[in-house]
């Protein structure tokens, strides 16, 4: 396996300090969004959310099906890593991109399963940085909870069946890695 770039540029952190020493939490991550080309016709902009619980970042996309799309953020976003911040705000545009292009994405297992393999293999946004180990197994656990709500044996299933596989390895290879599985027999 290719062993992806991990580090932000250092030019990006100073801006990102500066954004949230002045409080402009929305430009800061309009200012990644450009950053790292994740810009689209659909995207209507940001949204302001009140934190839902501490330790938890809760990012989501709110829009109509064709109809341009908003984020909401949580107002704390820039004090999170930025790789993984970075990999939210893939995952949100991967759903504008869904819920915005023909033929769209209906099922939310099929959109979730898509944008957390996204968030693994950075297949539409490869400039996207991997975020760290532990939320990267976050997210292939997620991506297979929907993968399994797709019905045993359905179509959608048997589609992602593949990349099911290299899920499933790749969390295997997290997992040893931060020795939470043994090797051995």
């Amino acid at each position: 396996m290719i062993k992806r770039k991990t580090m932000l540029s250092e030019n990006i952190i100073p801006h990102i300090q500066a954004y949230k020493a002045n409080n402009q939490i929305i430009d800061g991550a309009a200012f990644l969004m450009h950053s790292f080309r994740l810009e689209d016709d659909y995207f209507a902009g940001f949204e302001i959310k009140p934190l839902d619980a501490p330790g938890t970042i809760v990012v989501i996309t709110i829009g109509e099906f064709g109809q341009p799309q908003k984020i909401q953020i949580p107002e704390n976003i820039l004090d999170i890593d930025l790789s993984l911040v970075l990999n939210l705000l893939a995952h949100e545009m991967l759903h504008i991109k869904q819920k915005t292009q023909l033929p769209f994405v209906v099922d939310k297992n099929e959109r979730e399963w898509q944008a957390y393999c996204e968030m693994l293999f950075h297949k539409k946004f490869p400039q996207i940085p991997d975020a760290p180990d532990f939320a990267r197994k976050g997210f292939a656990q997620s991506a297979l909870k929907y993968y399994h709500r797709m019905g045993e044996n359905s179509g959608l299933q048997q589609k992602y069946a593949d990349e099911k596989y290299k899920v499933e390895n790749l969390l295997d290879e997290i997992l040893i890695k931060r020795g939470e599985k043994n090797t051995q027999i």
